[in-house]
């Protein structure tokens, strides 16, 4: 398999960052969310936290290194078996998904630099907090950040519905694209 997208097929960077995206981000959320309900004295209040900026750092690189993949490579070509409308929907979605995580990303970094600190990654480097301390701003991006991660959350799961949608209803290969198999149209 070639490392770039053509006309008909994706890549294996693409079908890569895809699924480690989407699997880091679904379980970034599941881990946020059991995070909340962590008390000061559980032995995973420090480590939990300090793994979910990390990776959500690593993640906002990787989300700037996807949009400029994206950019300079073709993207395959659509079902035509799919109405019009649909191809639509499907461009709003995926861009829904961009904004979404972006969105995470900037209010993740604010809710953990609010305290005025930076965040360490993995001991390898520290992104450095921009802004003065400010309580309200880091609460404020704690709910926009919880908001943003339950949307992300429902696209996603209207994402994977569409895709099996289309393999079993359409019997295109808009699914099978993305695991790296052939592109050819079947009807």
């Amino acid at each position: 398999m070639q490392a770039r997208n053509t006309h008909n097929t994706y890549g294996w960077v693409s079908i890569s960052l895809h699924w480690l995206m989407a699997i880091l981000l679904i379980g970034m959320y599941f881990v946020g969310d059991y995070m909340r309900g962590l008390t000061y004295y559980d032995p995973l209040y420090h480590t939990l936290p300090y793994w979910h900026k990390s990776l959500g750092i690593l993640l906002g690189f990787a989300i700037l290194f996807r949009l400029i993949w994206s950019l300079t490579n073709p993207k395959p070509a659509s079902s035509q078996a799919v109405p019009g409308f649909m191809h639509q929907l499907a461009k709003l979605g995926h861009l829904g998904l961009y904004v979404l995580v972006i969105v995470l990303i900037i209010s993740g970094y604010l809710i953990s630099s609010a305290k005025g600190q930076g965040i360490e990654v993995f001991g390898w480097f520290e992104i450095p907090a921009l802004l003065a301390s400010n309580e309200q701003r880091g609460e404020l991006a704690g709910e926009v950040h919880e908001i943003a991660a339950s949307l992300f959350m429902l696209l996603v799961a209207v994402h994977a519905l569409a895709a099996i949608f289309h393999h079993v209803y359409w019997k295109d290969n808009t699914l099978t694209r993305m695991l790296g198999r052939s592109s050819k149209y079947e009807g």
